[in-house]
């Protein structure tokens, strides 16, 4: 734990921007150390261990064909939160992003509410909910839970992100309305997916 950090390395985890750490250096809130070279570096320590208590990390796929990727999110939670010595427990959902009542995502809420979590490690945004994530984030920001987001960088296009929204959206509207296991459902929205991986 008494391993250096760039900059960098430290607004990715802080989730903020290189200036806001050079500020809070500036205003006496945090401290560097300089290599020989004379870069900053910030003890990892002073950043992971200030808080005690659980850490829950969240992982979700949207069907049962995708067990194969649940199970790589939480491998890649796990390892994470194992590298800091954290107490954590992974939660494991299945369901779209778009459903608000999933039985993980109820529980995360639940137990962010009763004040048991420190921290939240999540692999991308999106795992929470396709669109509300950030009514999870503010809930954190109120209970003081820290919030990691192991990957922040954007793997796919705007078009390929809205094309999944609006398959998304579709899959969820049309489940309702006709029933998961119609065959009529199911032709609509294998049509649906092959007109937007044509696009």
């Amino acid at each position: 734990m008494n391993r250096l950090i760039s900059i960098g390395e430290l607004a990715e985890l802080k989730a903020v921007s290189v200036d806001t750490i050079r500020r809070w250096e500036k205003e006496g809130k945090l401290e560097s150390v300089r290599t020989d070279g004379g870069h900053r570096r910030y003890r990892l320590s002073d950043f992971v261990e200030q808080k005690t208590g659980k850490t829950l990390a969240y992982a979700r796929v949207s069907s049962h064909d995708q067990k194969a990727d649940l199970d790589r999110q939480d491998a890649v939670l796990s390892g994470y939160c194992q590298s800091f010595g954290w107490e954590y427990e992974v939660i494991r959902d299945l369901g779209s992003g778009m459903n608000y009542r999933k039985k993980g995502l109820t529980k995360l809420i639940s137990t962010i509410l009763d004040g048991e979590v420190v921290r939240l490690v999540i692999t991308h945004k999106d795992r929470l909910l396709r669109f509300g994530s950030e009514l999870i984030f503010s809930l954190c920001e109120y209970h003081e839970v820290e919030v990691v987001i192991l990957n922040k960088k954007e793997d796919t296009t705007f078009e390929e992100d809205l094309a999944s929204d609006v398959l998304e959206i579709i899959t969820v509207f049309s489940a309702r309305l006709y029933g998961s296991r119609s065959s009529p459902n199911k032709k609509l929205i294998e049509k649906l997916a092959k007109s937007l991986q044509s696009d």
